[in-house]
């Protein structure tokens, strides 16, 4: 797949050839769903936690005696039906831990760059740097190559001037292509990457 690259000033420079086998592959909805819910899943830390009615401070005494006062049989203050008392059947923490097996996240992952290839979404920027960091240059980078929806920049490795360049811009986020990943991708409406980072995802999912 042809796809052109273009420069900082959205000139179209040059041309690069995408590997087919990572993006031009059938697109699995499927798999792509089930990449996503994994990776939301395990994002979940799982903490929650309420207390029973073992846990709770208090409740010790029987309140009344059993018979004879015309009122219902109480054992604690603090059974789950008493203000203040224990929550029943409430959350514990717990792992939300779904695994995956590697070849269905690849597949998740190629189908979803190549969604984003087959809608045009992937614009490709020879030489992307900027001299130093400066939210204004980059949002003028952006508006160059007509990108005003949510953007992910993948990067091949860190650049500090483009990082703090797009930090505190809203619906921007930058990624470097080693963690590349399908909520990401999903998430945002356009993919702006260098040669290096199609060189360097193709390496990770080739």
């Amino acid at each position: 797949m042809l796809v052109p690259v273009v420069n900082m000033a959205g000139e179209r420079v040059d041309e690069i050839e995408l590997r087919d086998d990572v993006f031009a592959v059938p697109v699995n909805k499927t798999v792509m769903h089930q990449a996503l819910v994994r990776q939301l899943a395990n994002a979940r830390r799982g903490t929650h936690k309420v207390k029973g009615r073992s846990e709770v401070r208090g409740g010790g005494r029987k309140p009344w005696r059993q018979k004879g006062t015309g009122r219902a049989r109480q054992g604690s203050i603090r059974s789950p039906q008493w203000r203040g008392g224990g929550v029943v059947f409430g959350p514990t923490p717990r792992s939300y831990e779904k695994k995956m097996p590697r070849k269905m996240r690849r597949i998740a992952m190629r189908s979803a760059l190549s969604m984003k290839a087959s809608n045009n979404q992937l614009v490709i920027v020879k030489d992307l740097s900027l001299g130093q960091p400066k939210t204004r240059d980059f949002v003028d980078f952006l508006a160059k190559l007509d990108l005003h929806d949510s953007v992910l920049v993948l990067l091949p490795a860190r650049n500090e001037n483009i990082e703090l360049s797009a930090r505190n811009v809203s619906d921007v986020k930058t990624l470097l292509a080693g963690y590349v990943n399908v909520r990401d991708v999903l998430g945002h409406q356009a993919l702006v990457l260098t040669p290096d980072t199609v060189a360097e995802i193709e390496r990770i999912l080739g």
